[in-house]
């Protein structure tokens, strides 16, 4: 297996390289450091895999993946990346990237993504992943208005229909129309799949 390392520092690419070199699989590692020779050599060497850093120096290494696939360059490319944004994650998404990894990962992590991606699966790194989970959550509970999250934690803790009335300081009746407005929110059916909702998101 042939494979591209595209980042800027010298350090990375040398230590990126030194990891990559533990997989038997791995026979030949090319270099390149700004998206013009990126291109360049994916064309001219066809590596199986492309490792892509986001950041080029002043250049965005998405551009690597955007003309490679415009050319109709085939490699498979996992973005390297420091960034936890979720908003860099959605747009590499974009370009049907094959994995993204952060540049904090253990060499175990970044071995197997190479593994995965090789074998035609997708890799996303964990850390990452559990992040966009938990920010499209957050996303949800932005939903309710400051009632309606009382209503859900106390669903959350067991609570029933009077005993959320009593805790609140309002009728029972008004905590029925709490619950519907929650359930109808975040697209649940019943008050048991509500509780356990709060009781993943809210840490109860």
């Amino acid at each position: 297996m042939k494979i591209l390392i595209v980042d800027d520092h010298p350090m990375v690419r040398k230590g990126l390289s030194a990891t990559l070199l533990l997989e038997e699989a791995v026979k030949e590692i090319k270099e390149a450091t700004n998206v013009e020779e990126a291109v360049r050599m994916i064309k001219e060497e066809k590596p199986e895999i492309s490792i892509v850093d986001l950041r080029l120096g002043r250049e965005d290494g998405l551009d690597v993946i955007r003309i490679s696939k415009q050319e109709g360059l085939e490699t498979k490319f996992i973005i390297l990346t420091s960034s936890m944004k979720k908003e860099d994650f959605m747009k590499s998404r974009e370009f049907q990237i094959d994995g993204y990894v952060l540049k904090d990962a253990y060499a175990e992590d970044i071995l197997y993504a190479v593994h995965t991606v090789a074998k035609g699966r997708k890799f996303f790194h964990p850390e990452i992943s559990q992040l966009i989970d938990n920010q499209q959550e957050d996303g949800e509970l932005e939903q309710l208005t400051p009632r309606e999250r009382d209503v859900l934690e106390a669903l959350g803790k067991g609570l029933s229909n009077i005993e959320i009335a009593k805790k609140l300081f309002i009728s029972e009746h008004t905590v029925k129309k709490h619950v519907s407005s929650v359930l109808l929110k975040l697209g649940l059916t019943h008050r048991t799949q509500a509780a356990l909702y709060a009781k993943e998101t809210m840490y109860i």
